[in-house]
């Protein structure tokens, strides 16, 4: 066991050491205020305060974890050995780098509490953020900063030991429109042509009256294509279905739609299913268990996970209701047009609410690639260039690599064929 040594024990401190050493490293963590304690541990330890006891493993302790609520800091960020780093301690540390508040400031998205200009749908912009305007977006950092530790603390102490785990791949399929033109009703139908009539869409008015007339099948109906995908490479795969009422942002499938709940029910039978919240359910609680209750009683299964309808988190409330709607685990900690790691992590963690100063039960899955961040590459070769270093660095630290697509876009047309895309990608990083 690893023995922490620091003058105060608090909520964000066990949180972010459980989270680097037990989290990500595998390494069983115990804290302690006592000195005579310390000094009587015969395993390896470290010291996380002002000053050094002894000729201890010593890290210089930022005042970030021992504080409450949030302040307005100022970061600089400078780089330990081609890794970007902020919280710099000094020469008596044998880390330069606070990198437990580091950790802590990224995992908590604790500059997502201070005053922000929100984008069109109400999301934390990316560019807002401190990773993003230091290029370092597209670095697992928090991993990588674990493992750089590890690796001094080894040095140290040869018979520390961790747990072995191992790089996973996750593909979620959000199907927030299930159909473009079938079963979408009478007034709908009707609605639509009148739409494409207004826009001069006669090329849609073709395809939808084809679909209608049963001669062609819907373009986003790429179900049993993803299911034999799916299958020949043996994916773990995990399908969020939109269950809500029509509104100006919600335009799936009614869930009273009979050939609808059949799909859900028959993607069940192979594969997680889940619930893509709507954005109105994402900030009304009633309306989200609603949602939740309808899922659940349509395939018979607990609705433990969920995702956020355009990612849209807002830390802490969006989470709050989630936790209070009795949901376990959230997919939505990413942007949707930006590559990369909002919370500086490939790896699982649980939700700190920084409002309440504690660790909560809802466990966050990050994800580092959404498909709508694609549409910025001219063909596949300028996308796997890009994600290709992205697995690269997941895979380095035994992380796990999360992609979201939608059976939309899978099923639009655009210069990238996207279904061929997808499934490349599933047989590049699925090992």
């Amino acid at each position: 066991m690893l023995l922490i040594y620091t003058h105060k024990i608090t909520n964000r401190l066990s949180y972010v050491t459980k989270q680097i050493f037990g989290g990500i490293l595998g390494v069983d963590t115990a804290l302690t205020t006592k000195v005579e304690d310390f000094i009587k541990h015969a395993g390896p330890k470290i010291t996380y305060t002002k000053q050094a006891l002894q000729n201890e493993f010593f890290i210089r302790s930022n005042d970030l974890l021992f504080e409450q609520g949030i302040n307005d800091l100022e970061i600089r960020v400078s780089d330990w050995d081609g890794v970007p780093c902020f919280f710099a301690t000094d020469e008596k540390s044998a880390v330069p780098y606070d990198i437990f508040s580091a950790s802590f400031f990224l995992l908590s998205r604790y500059e997502e509490y201070l005053p922000h200009v929100k984008d069109s749908v109400g999301r934390y912009p990316a560019k807002e953020s401190l990773a993003f305007r230091n290029k370092f977006l597209e670095l697992p950092v928090v991993d990588l900063w674990a493992h750089k530790l590890f690796v001094l603390v080894k040095e140290r102490f040869p018979e520390i030991k961790a747990k072995k785990r191992k790089y996973n791949f996750t593909s979620v399929v959000n199907v927030t429109a299930s159909h473009c033109y079938a079963y979408r009703g009478l007034v709908r139908t009707l609605g639509g042509y009148i739409l494409d009539l207004g826009k001069f869409g006669f090329n849609k008015m073709v395809k939808r009256t084809a679909v209608l007339l049963r001669l062609s099948k819907d373009p986003y109906d790429n179900f049993e294509k993803l299911v034999k995908i799916h299958k020949k490479y043996k994916v773990k795969s995990m399908f969020f279905f939109q269950f809500a009422e029509y509104s100006a942002h919600d335009k799936n499938i009614s869930p009273n739609n009979n050939k609808f709940r059949y799909l859900i029910k028959s993607i069940a039978d192979y594969s997680v299913v889940s619930l893509s919240t709507s954005f109105l359910s994402s900030t009304d609680k009633k309306v989200l268990i609603e949602e939740k209750k309808g899922l659940r009683g349509l395939i018979h299964r607990p609705i433990k996970y969920a995702r956020l309808r355009y990612n849209r988190v807002n830390v802490p409330n969006t989470y709050r209701t989630l936790i209070e709607a009795e949901f376990t685990d959230d997919f939505s900690m990413g942007y949707t047009h930006q590559i990369g790691f909002r919370a500086g992590t490939c790896t699982p963690f649980y939700f700190y609410d920084i409002s309440l100063e504690s660790r909560q039960p809802l466990k966050v899955h990050p994800f580092a690639v959404h498909d709508y961040a694609l549409l910025n590459y001219k063909n596949p070769s300028e996308v796997f260039d890009k994600l290709d270093i992205v697995f690269r660095n997941i895979k380095g630290v035994k992380g796990r690599f999360i992609a979201i697509f939608s059976n939309e876009l899978l099923g639009s047309r655009h210069r990238i064929p996207w279904i061929s895309l997808y499934e490349n990608l599933l047989k590049r990083y699925h090992v």
